[in-house]
């Protein structure tokens, strides 16, 4: 079987394409922008292109039998076109690729972030509905659409569909979510947003590939029910945000949050910071923005039954061996000083 990654040098991608090899599927394809050539190996192959091309991502896709579509604009600032042209015209050409091809299998990484309503999300399944565009960063917005195309996909031409929504991918190798919350921490820049009472769902690493070749293997079984829906996917065992947080810090010697701010002022302050940022044309993020506001003050964990038992995932990788695994990859990263 001959397999695409899109993004494989990614977070998740780099431990995707490790999963794969391990599990031993000999024929993988990285088809990444940035260069990765520390990927290739007797087993896997890069090519280069850009998700916008649609003539490079056909050319990838030739001969495949399966794709894992990782690849993202992921955060919570910038412009909408720019979310808009990765995240779904680059879906809208995989998809062309994979019915051009005649590709068997697609497994699509979304995000929880498409039910987003503004409101906390308290153990909900995946029967709730997409969230409310208005209240959602360009991110959820643009990943919204693509999965909604990912999903219309399933059946045409023979491929099979599937979309995973991991919440809160962290582990060793993170290069975005918990580097800048330590950043923020060390510069005296994090502060604690709402009461520090709300609950989060967090989704090691390794368990999210994990899930992701298990996915492929429900799609590849033809008694299985999976192909044309989606799952949510997490550690099953939800954390206080904050405590969590300033557990870590402590394991890294890190500064701990001491300032708190009332939710509301928070999403004030997200308001005020996004539109002087727009008027004054700063394309850096802002130390604040709505929906970050609403996400690090309201609980939003889901229920992963239908993962166990449609996909058979168990998390191998517990919330506390994770972050031991974390801690130590992060101490040896920065020479055991931070």
């Amino acid at each position: 079987m001959k397999i695409l990654v899109t993004g494989g040098s990614g977070f998740l991608g780099r431990h995707l394409v490790s999963a794969l090899e391990k599990a031993g599927y000999e024929d993988i394809v990285v088809f990444n922008r940035k260069p990765c050539e520390d990927l290739r190996s007797k087993h896997v192959s890069v090519i280069y292109g850009d998700l916008q091309d649609a003539e490079a991502v056909e050319k990838a896709m030739a001969g495949c039998d399966a794709v894992f579509h990782v690849a993202a604009k992921a955060g919570v600032w910038g412009p909408y076109s720019e979310y808009y042209r990765i995240n779904v015209v680059g879906t809208q050409n995989v998809l062309q690729a994979c019915l051009k091809h005649n590709v068997r299998y697609l497994v699509y990484t979304s995000s929880p972030s498409v039910v987003f309503n503004g409101q906390s999300l308290v153990n909900v399944s995946e029967k709730v509905g997409y969230g409310n565009p208005r209240k959602m960063c360009a991110y959820a917005k643009t990943k919204m659409v693509a999965e909604r195309l990912v999903l219309r996909a399933n059946g045409e031409k023979g491929l099979k569909t599937v979309a995973l929504r991991p919440h809160l991918i962290w582990g060793p190798g993170d290069n975005h979510l918990i580097p800048t919350i330590l950043k923020a921490a060390q510069q005296r820049r994090l502060f604690q947003v709402g009461n520090g009472d709300n609950w989060v769902d967090i989704s090691y690493v390794t368990n999210v590939a994990q899930a992701h070749l298990l996915a492929l293997k429900a799609l590849q079984n033809a008694s299985s029910s999976v192909a044309g829906k989606v799952y949510f996917i997490s550690q099953g065992d939800p954390v206080q945000l904050w405590p969590w947080l300033r557990q870590l810090l402590k394991k890294l010697g890190a500064p701990q949050p001491h300032l708190k701010m009332p939710t509301g002022i928070a999403y004030s302050f997200g308001a005020l910071f996004e539109l002087l940022y727009k008027l004054l044309c700063i394309k850096r993020q802002p130390p604040m923005t709505r929906f970050v506001a609403k996400e690090l003050s309201q609980s939003h964990y889901f229920d992963i039954s239908a993962a166990k038992m449609d996909l058979h995932y168990v998390p191998q990788i517990s919330n506390e061996e994770g972050m031991e695994l974390l801690v130590s990859w992060m101490k040896q990263q920065n020479k055991g000083t931070f």
